[in-house]
């Protein structure tokens, strides 16, 4: 099976598991809410945040009955750290689909920058949701634009830079944005790291690698809007 039916087969479960789940009390963030906002993306598992382990317990007991198993991941490999719980699902030999559940807080492993669940979800709305290979459209509680740009900025991998870079226009309040960065993370130094990535040479392309063909005008419109932070 050639790599883009796999990531196509490890969507749909994805889609298929959220719809199961959607009743419950949580919020969605990582590269499916970004799905919400701007082009689809393929994701290697999904993100959602919880306030408590109550809602973990009714959701742990809907992923066990779809087939899924709680991981003894090394989470020292993962990017989050503190209270979560990984599940799995092999979908065909050494092929897995993953759900990462956060309670409490979400918390980067490289910068120790956490935001408290309460945060997450005051910063959330309801929206459709789209895959890249699935017509099915889906209705969930996702993360605000402009706090998964706060998100993003303050852990700054290569893979947020890109989500930032194609959700800045879907921005609503650019002051809030920095003043949030600011109270976890010294805003410039954040700013510059996403400024070398977003001006370097290579960087269309890995944005195109992941998110698909992007026009010029397109382009040079989001990366304006990123620089426009800067004031």
């Amino acid at each position: 099976m050639v790599a883009e039916n796999l990531f196509s087969l490890r969507e749909k479960e994805i889609f298929e598991t959220l719809k199961k789940i959607k009743n419950f009390n949580f919020v969605l963030i990582g590269g499916y809410a970004i799905t919400s906002y701007t082009f689809p993306r393929f994701s290697v598992d999904c993100d959602i945040v919880l306030k408590d382990r109550e809602e973990l317990k009714n959701i742990e007991k809907e992923l066990m009955g779809l087939g899924y198993k709680k991981e003894d991941t090394d989470k020292t490999k993962l990017p989050y750290q503190g209270d979560f719980e990984r599940f799995g699902k092999e979908l065909k030999t050494n092929f897995k689909v993953s759900f990462d559940i956060l309670f409490g807080e979400v918390s980067d492993r490289q910068t120790g920058i956490s935001f408290s669940a309460d945060w997450v979800f005051k910063n959330s709305e309801v929206r459709d949701i789209k895959g890249k290979t699935t017509s099915e459209g889906l209705r969930l509680r996702v993360a605000s634009p402009d706090a998964l740009i706060v998100m993003k900025i303050s852990s700054c991998r290569i893979n947020d830079i890109r989500d930032v870079f194609m959700l800045i226009i879907h921005a609503k309040d650019k002051t809030w944005i920095k003043e949030e960065i600011s109270k976890k993370y010294n805003f410039n130094e954040r700013f510059g790291k996403l400024k070398e990535k977003i001006t370097s040479k290579q960087f269309k392309d890995g944005l195109q690698g992941v998110f698909g063909f992007v026009d010029d005008n397109v382009f040079d419109k989001h990366k304006k809007a990123i620089l426009e932070l800067e004031k």
